[in-house]
């Protein structure tokens, strides 16, 4: 019992009471602590610099998602920054490289609903981001692609195809730059390569074409889209090539006689040294320098990887391997050979790769025309590739489109052979083009014969499209005109030539045609005009056709008038270049048609822009005759303010070359402007006003178009200023014509008749023609001429109206403030140069039968005249007169406070006329 007690006092029970705390165990842990706050301010402060899109994430947040092994998670990444990127454009050139580098890699990701928004969001940056801006990038781009180009998975190299659309349509330049590595991705897209069977070496590979049955479409689609992107790949090629041609229309290198833009000359600037022209040996716009040294281009020092397929060992690498590639997908979609041969119908889907065929094969033929050996390049591609192309191109030539869709209505379209496009939108007749494009492309003059056959076929089908009328677009024309410029270059002779002249001339006059297939017909047949030209100097046997469309011509530009300026110019061109060869047919024409082209009113001179309006100045040079009635014409032209007054200056001019005045030493041709003619456009001009519109003016009364006086039997109708000034330009350009005659005293009596007859007798004459009458009479008055009293009087009462008006112009009046200095001029030459002018002038201020409003006028003009040194010696002679008019102002205001205008007018007499100076200084006077 002792033992057991003891254990028990060891673990006694404790016996808590009820009420207080429970005491603490001798090995319990203290679990207090203390806190104290951190301060992180840089941490909790809000990213200022990174804007946030919805989800509150920045562009770093985005990116980083990029990498997440989670598909959901990058698609959103993805969408997340194309939402950012929209609102904050500008963190996009921030963060670039990063954008970049992150949307490129996700290109060969396993899932397709990333690849899809990468596309999505790569669209979008390319329209945001130049192409300088991504050029340090681009490799780093297109190395993604050529990876999603050669990837294993089918659905990577579909998409792959997606991303290439939108670098070819935003950085074509870029893209072209690898142009061999991605050539070889496009081979590999649609073929693999096998071991040559007849080598037994294994260092030439061949291609064919696989099949792989996993893909989601046929095999054909597949090469479809290849081949597609593989056009437009090529298409980028040539445009980013440094000779830029037109396709259907390119000039040949070895023509020698290749139209050449001119360069305008303003010969008064290079009189003045303000212009200087540099001249080449023949020239042009690029000058050719004569040298056996040859500069080495920056491409040689490349290797053929950086060249490209602007070295002609890639080019013909690369034609090796593609074009039996496409002779095999043309078999494929060609015709059987079994099938009917009539008609040749294909199916919309074959006739679309059969188009993509040929367009890579006529793509690869323009890149061998740019390198130097031109020729050799023709002769290697005759070599390897004519008879394949004859057997399996030219088999069932032409071709047409095999139309499935349900007839409902008939369509006359459908009906005809060469209709443009089919419901399916395929260019059947572009097919055909294309191939026939090709084909003659490797023919030349000295394999025709062995080439007649199917040169035949194609000049039929080409000559039977031109002729069908039907409505061709733009591209087919082109394609057209160019296969029948090849033509005509392979067999120059006129039996061959002339109908497929005739065919052109037949599609040229369809009514309502595109304006640039009427620019593709102008340009035709002006380089086919230009071509005979040189052929026939020799011997002359022009084409009857062109000489047809070349007369037409100028009735054409007539009818055309203002509807479309930029096909009057294209008119205009040829008919200028024509007529400086002095064509017959054209000069002909032109000379039948120049009253309409240059009628005042709805001529195609005054309605079109001032450089063709310059042309068409130049064409009254060529013109074989200028009667009255096309002088008066271009009198008018002059005087309305349509044209330039520098046009009318040189339309001027012109006409003085063609007159019998001009000095020529050698004889100019006989009645092409007569000399009644010639002043009497002269004459007209210089009036500025036809008889109709003078006589319309003797009826207008009053102000403001009205300056009257009581002391002038003329009262002056107050012109516009901008037709004052183009007639006082005008009016200085006739005086120095008039002034180069050599006979002066006759040009003088001719001048004055016509005044007498036309002028003298009105009542209302406008500011401009009296002030342009005075100005041509100080110009040719000499002491031969003798003027009649009638044409003293006339001019006296037109220098007082003039002066009359000048003092009275309200100072506010700025438009009429701007014609003084002009008017002032003339009037007081014609006062200096004619003492009896002034005389005149003076007696008729009889101040006695004018209203006290005019004297302070009479008053200033009398002061202003006694100032004016050149009139200072006939004011001295007419003392007498300037005496008794004072007198009567004198009387006229006896009686009165003496105003200050009368005390100058009393100082101004006592001062230079009673003291009579011996020697009067020149003194400018201010009005």
């Amino acid at each position: 019992m002792t033992k057991k007690r003891k254990r028990q006092e060891d673990f006694q029970k404790v016996k808590l009471k009820v009420g207080k705390k429970k005491p603490k165990l001798e090995n319990a842990t203290d679990t207090t602590f203390k806190t104290k706050a951190i301060q992180i301010p840089e941490q909790l402060k809000e990213d200022g610099v990174l804007p946030t899109q919805n989800r509150k994430l920045n562009i770093k947040d985005l990116l980083s998602q990029m990498h997440h092994y989670s598909p959901g998670v990058k698609h959103n990444a993805l969408l997340g920054l194309k939402e950012l990127l929209s609102q904050y454009p500008f963190v996009i050139d921030a963060h670039l490289s990063s954008i970049i580098s992150e949307v490129a890699a996700v290109f060969t990701d396993k899932d397709s609903g990333v690849r899809g928004a990468a596309v999505h969001l790569l669209q979008f940056l390319a329209s945001k981001i130049r192409a300088e801006q991504i050029a340090p990038f681009f490799p780093l781009v297109s190395a993604h692609l050529s990876s999603a180009m050669t990837h294993i998975s089918e659905g990577i190299q579909e998409d792959s195809l997606k991303v290439l659309d939108v670098l070819l349509e935003a950085y074509p330049a870029l893209l072209t730059d690898r142009s061999i590595i991605l050539l070889k991705n496009f081979v590999e897209l649609i073929s693999h390569q096998q071991l040559s069977k007849r080598l037994k070496s294994r260092d030439k590979l061949s291609w064919m074409l696989s099949v792989n049955p996993n893909r989601r479409v046929t095999s054909q689609q597949w090469r479809l889209n290849v081949l597609t992107r593989l056009k437009k790949f090529l298409q980028a090629v040539v445009d980013g090539s440094s000779d830029t041609e037109d396709e259907g229309l390119q000039e040949q290198k070895d023509n020698s006689h290749s139209v050449r833009n001119p360069i305008c000359i303003s010969w008064k600037l290079h009189a003045n040294n303000q212009q200087h022209i540099q001249l080449f040996e023949s020239g042009g716009l690029r000058p050719k320098i004569n040298s056996s040294f040859r500069l080495r281009s920056l491409t040689s020092v490349m290797d053929s990887a950086e060249k490209g397929l602007s070295s002609a060992e890639n080019l013909k690498g690369f034609i090796e391997i593609i074009i039996p590639l496409l002779i095999e997908c043309w078999i494929e979609a060609s015709p059987a050979q079994s099938a009917p041969i009539l008609g040749n119908l294909l199916e919309s889907e074959s006739q679309q790769l059969m188009q993509q065929v040929l367009s890579i094969i006529h793509l690869l033929w323009k890149l061998t025309k740019r390198h130097d050996e031109t020729y050799k390049m023709e002769l290697w591609l005759r070599m390897n590739y004519l008879v394949d192309f004859k057997h399996h191109f030219m088999r069932h030539f032409p071709y047409s489109l095999q139309d499935t869709v349900k007839h409902k209505k008939k369509d006359p379209c459908k009906s005809n052979r060469n209709c443009m496009k089919s419901s399916n939108n395929i260019d059947h007749l572009l097919l055909n083009l294309t191939l026939c494009d090709i084909m003659v492309s490797l023919a030349s003059t000295s394999t025709l014969q062995t080439d007649s056959g199917w040169l035949d076929m194609i000049r039929k089908f080409v000559t039977d499209t031109l002729q069908d009328g039907s409505k061709l677009n733009s591209k087919q024309v082109n394609r057209l005109l160019g296969v029948t410029w090849r033509l005509m270059q392979i067999q120059q002779n006129k039996v061959a030539t002339e109908p497929l002249i005739k065919a052109v001339y037949t599609l040229y006059q369809q009514r309502n045609l595109l304006f640039p297939v009427r620019t593709l017909l102008l340009k035709f047949f002006s380089r086919v005009y230009q071509k005979e030209d040189l052929r026939t100097q020799r011997i002359r046997s022009r084409s009857k056709v062109l000489s047809r469309w070349l007369a037409g011509l100028p009735q054409q530009l007539a009818l055309l008038g203002l509807r479309n300026p930029e096909l009057s110019n294209q008119l205009i061109d040829i008919i200028h270049s024509a007529a400086s060869r002095s064509n017959k047919e054209l000069l002909q024409s032109l000379q039948a048609t120049a009253a309409r082209i240059y009628d005042p009113l709805e001529g195609t001179l005054v309605l079109l822009p001032a450089e063709a309006q310059r042309r068409l100045v130049q064409l009254v040079y060529f013109l074989p005759c200028l009667p009255a009635s096309l002088l008066a014409c271009l009198s008018r032209c002059c005087i309305m303010g349509r044209m330039s007054s520098d046009l009318a200056a040189t339309l001027i001019g012109i006409l003085h070359m063609r007159s019998s005045f001009a000095g020529w030493k050698c004889q100019v041709q006989d009645n092409s402007v007569n000399d009644v003619d010639y002043f009497s456009f002269l004459f007209s001009t210089l009036i500025g006003f036809s008889r109709e519109e003078l006589t319309s003016l003797q009826g207008i009364r009053g102000k403001p178009h009205i300056s009257q006086t009581q002391l002038s039997p003329i009262r002056l109708y107050l012109t516009d200023l901008d037709q004052f000034l183009h007639h006082w330009a005008v009016t200085e350009v006739i005086c120095h014509s008039l002034s180069t005659i050599p006979s002066q005293s006759q040009c003088f009596d001719i001048l004055q008749t016509g005044i007498c007859k036309y002028l003298v007798g009105l009542v209302v004459i406008p500011d401009s023609t009296a002030g342009s009458v005075l100005c041509a009479i100080n110009k040719l008055l000499d002491q031969a001429c003798i003027i009649s009293e009638n044409l003293h009087r006339f001019l006296a009462s037109c220098c007082y109206s003039l002066l009359y008006f000048l003092l009275t112009i309200d100072r506010e009046d700025a438009e009429h403030l701007q014609k003084r200095d002009m008017l002032w001029r003339s009037c007081i030459s014609a006062l200096a140069l004619l003492p009896r002018l002034l005389r005149l002038m003076l007696q008729s201020l009889q101040v006695s039968r004018i209203c006290r409003e005019e004297l302070p006028v009479v008053a200033q003009l009398l002061r202003l005249l006694m100032q004016h040194g050149q009139l200072r010696s006939h004011m001295i002679t007419n003392e007498f007169l300037v005496q008794q008019i004072i007198k009567d102002i004198m009387t006229l205001k006896s009686g009165e406070v003496q105003e200050q205008w009368l005390t100058d007018l009393h100082y101004c007499f006592n001062i230079y006329l009673a003291s009579h100076p011996q020697t009067p200084g020149p003194i400018n006077t201010v009005y």
